[in-house]
């Protein structure tokens, strides 16, 4: 199979696409072929070598979420079988989504629902399951409260955002101004933008908060809190920050994978509820270019990696080249818009053959009219 991996830990540069051993499925675990895969933080920590993710043994396969569809069931695996529409975090330990194949166990892959793509439901995956298990699980946030999400453009906190109004809670998030329009979107009640204003005085009285940033941004969430109040920290590390007063609480959620929460963000989903995060889009093969914009930390939503394209990629692609086609923003595209790019670079073609044609009547041998034809 075909798949990006390391062979030694270091920046964008170290990561490979090459051919490794297909995997086989033990008991209880099941193969899939990897439509899309989503690049997560965490990857980046991994590629790098951080302090909690050095690697033992190479080449080492990264991804941690995908979506695809099922080509192989070990023993005692029921509940699948070879065709079925699938997508996984994978569990604690495990990575290998960058990949055309990927073994995981069974019991936490859930089924994707046919209304949901491949490239949405690896973006969905991770942020979709750790904004639910902080949200619902670790913070329990309650209709009628405040709730301040740190990075509410980013792919958890757009999805915490739509979560917490899902809930019936009042939503105060950051953003740099050119996303103002984009977290309004899924609900955000109120914005600050982080470049012009110190969120410490911008918001107070919150009942909850949710970091998705770390730093000095976690430290100083916990100003925002009412006596009373908790924080979630996802940013931080193993272990929630300590926190500077004793009247609130420091929580660090406890992202579990299973396939029950990962059913209930299909439902909500379906329910009209949650929406996916604008998604940038990359061939696999380009990896190394996925990681450097992840590594600037300033981007809308989810990056994907397209391991098996679909048409409308496929033709995108085509028409903008590989360089262009992972500046695209195309959590929403739809095939009219794929075939408005179309028209438009027919159109150019069209102009250009006419400017052609009138410049060959003029000067019937200049090099201008080779290069043109």
């Amino acid at each position: 199979m075909k798949a990006v991996f390391i062979d030694r830990h270091g920046g964008p540069e170290v990561l490979k696409y090459g051919e490794l051993p297909d995997p086989v499925p033990n008991p209880g675990e099941i193969v899939a072929d990897v439509h899309a895969a989503s690049v997560n933080a965490a990857d980046r920590k991994v590629r790098t070598g951080g302090s909690l993710y050095v690697q033992a043994r190479f080449p080492h396969v990264l991804g941690r979420d995908f979506s695809g569809v099922v080509s192989a069931v070990g023993e005692r695996v029921a509940e699948f079988r070879p065709g079925d529409a699938v997508f996984a975090v994978c569990d604690v330990g495990q990575e290998g989504a960058y990949a055309e194949k990927i073994a995981i166990k069974a019991a936490i892959v859930a089924r994707k629902p046919a209304s949901l793509g491949h490239v949405e439901a690896a973006a969905l995956a991770v942020p979709g399951l750790t904004a639910l298990i902080a949200i619902e699980d670790t913070l329990r946030l309650r209709a009628g409260e405040t709730i301040l999400i740190q990075g509410g453009a980013g792919g958890v906190g757009s999805v915490a955002i739509q979560l917490a109004k899902h809930i019936g809670a009042r939503v105060i998030t950051t953003a740099s101004a050119a996303n103002h329009s984009y977290v309004r979107g899924p609900g955000a009640d109120e914005v600050i933008d982080y470049n012009a204003q110190d969120f410490t005085k911008a918001a107070s009285g919150c009942d909850a908060a949710l970091d998705t940033v770390g730093a000095d941004v976690a430290q100083r969430s916990f100003a925002v809190l009412k006596p009373g109040g908790r924080a979630a920290f996802i940013a931080s590390g193993s272990q929630a920050p300590k926190a500077p007063r004793g009247d609130v609480q420091s929580l660090r959620p406890n992202v579990a994978r299973d396939r029950s929460h990962l059913d209930r963000l299909v439902a909500l989903f379906e329910a009209g509820a949650l929406r996916v995060p604008e998604v940038t889009r990359f061939p696999v093969s380009e990896a190394a270019t996925a990681h450097r914009v992840s590594q600037t930390r300033h981007f809308r939503g989810k990056l994907v990696l397209v391991v098996k394209p679909g048409p409308r990629f496929e033709v995108l692609r085509r028409r903008t080249g590989a360089e262009g086609a992972h500046d695209q923003r195309v959590s929403n595209i739809k095939f009219s818009f794929v075939a408005k790019v179309c028209r438009s670079r027919a159109n150019s073609l069209e102009s250009a053959r006419r400017r052609r044609d009138k410049k060959k009547a003029r000067h019937p041998s200049t090099t201008l009219t080779k290069r043109l034809n």
